[in-house]
């Protein structure tokens, strides 16, 4: 069985967590209330008011004129995601996580140890609430798909299981907008063909689909069957690291989609560096809103793990290989391939003296990092850029 580990409303909740007055009022992460920027978290109480990320803040502000705006503090939520990791690499080592918020687990041969897959889940969530005050929501099914879908079921705060025999009950009512990949533009292509709900995709031939929507029909009818046999990899035996996001609503403005990405190559920098690991090549991915996904990659002269050096590459991909044609826009990513671990990686002989500094800076932030927590020191290469989510 795989869990899918889920903290609900993550950057608001630690807002609330670390500011009780806070509690039961809506929190909105990001922008500002002068109407700039763009929504990064919402809390349930914004929630109410249709409020959701990725949300132009001026939005935000005319649903929920009440709402507390905060700034993003990327570091102090990264500090917390590391606990919670350690929490979760307690029970496996087997934890691919997919941002600060949410990972995959695989807990198969765990079970003598901390009983079966539901217990464990429940276990997990205890403990993330005992140790960090914070909500988890948690999945549990066959594979990663089906616990993804479980961990949003009962939000906030819940915990469901989905059994082998049971997928196909649990899929059948769902609408077909939740199979991953189907967006606004293809979910109306399946409404004009008379296609509601997952049932009614599954019941279609593949063929059928196939002749609509090419190979990603072959996709969604096997989603659709509850079949997805992706592995939970955890960045050490990772042959590529990525983070991406799907937004709830698209985006037409490239600077909202730049800040995303940034963030995004931040979290994977990091991670590569926590596996001990240097990437030859940088991808940038985004996905239209009629799913044609746009992808480019650059290889980098030396392998690297300095968050600068991938988001230079990243954003030279973006601003001059990415073109206006994918907007707007449900989905942005970015990862690195051509990993190799720091003990077989060859320096050149002449490095870049500038190079040579960032890594040392990062070793050092890592350090201090590792014993003050991500907000006693900050990289200000990133910090200093105009397109940065701190609004």
């Amino acid at each position: 069985m795989i869990l899918h580990v889920d903290m609900d409303a993550f950057y608001a909740s630690v807002e609330q967590r670390d500011r009780p007055e806070l509690r039961g009022r809506p929190v909105i992460v990001g922008g500002s209330a002068a109407g700039r920027g763009v929504v990064s978290a919402a809390s349930y109480e914004a929630r109410k008011f249709g409020v959701h990320s990725a949300m132009p803040t001026a939005i935000a502000q005319r649903l929920c004129p009440h709402a507390v705006f905060l700034p993003v503090r990327m570091n102090h939520y990264a500090t917390i995601s590391r606990q919670i990791r350690e929490i979760l690499e307690s029970f496996t080592p087997l934890v691919e996580p997919l941002s600060l918020d949410e990972a995959f687990l695989d807990v198969r041969g765990c079970e003598r140890l901390f009983g079966p897959a539901p217990e464990m889940a429940r276990s997990i969530k205890q403990r993330i609430r005992a140790e960090t005050e914070l909500i988890a929501s948690v999945g549990v099914a066959p594979n990663k798909f089906l616990a993804k879908l479980a961990s949003d079921a009962e939000k906030p705060d819940g915990l469901v299981v989905v059994e082998p025999k049971c997928v196909t009950a649990f899929l059948e009512p769902l609408p077909i907008g939740r199979i991953w990949g189907i967006g606004a533009k293809a979910e109306k292509r399946f409404h004009n063909l008379g296609i509601h709900s997952v049932g009614q995709l599954a019941a279609l031939p593949e063929q059928v689909l196939v002749n609509h929507f090419g190979d990603s029909g072959r996709h969604f009818w096997k989603l659709a069957h509850g079949i997805d046999d992706r592995p939970v990899v955890p960045d050490s035996e990772a042959k590529s690291i990525s983070s991406e996001t799907t937004f709830a609503q698209d985006i037409e403005d490239r600077d909202v989609l730049r800040s995303w990405l940034l963030e995004l190559t931040d979290l994977v920098a990091a991670r590569l560096r926590r596996a001990g690991l240097f990437a030859r090549t940088v991808e940038v991915k985004a996905r239209s809103s009629d799913f044609k996904t746009h992808s480019r990659s650059l290889t980098l002269r030396e392998p690297t793990n300095l968050t600068e050096t991938i988001w230079r590459a990243a954003a030279e991909l973006f601003d001059q290989r990415i073109g206006d044609d994918i907007l707007p826009a449900r989905l942005v990513g970015v990862g690195v391939t051509g990993l190799a671990s720091g003990s077989v990686v060859q320096m050149s002989l002449f490095a870049d003296p500038s190079q040579v500094k960032q890594q040392a800076a990062d070793t050092a932030s890592d350090e201090i990092r590792g014993r003050f927590g991500r907000e006693a020191i900050k990289r200000a290469g990133v910090l200093s850029r105009p397109n940065r989510r701190e609004e």
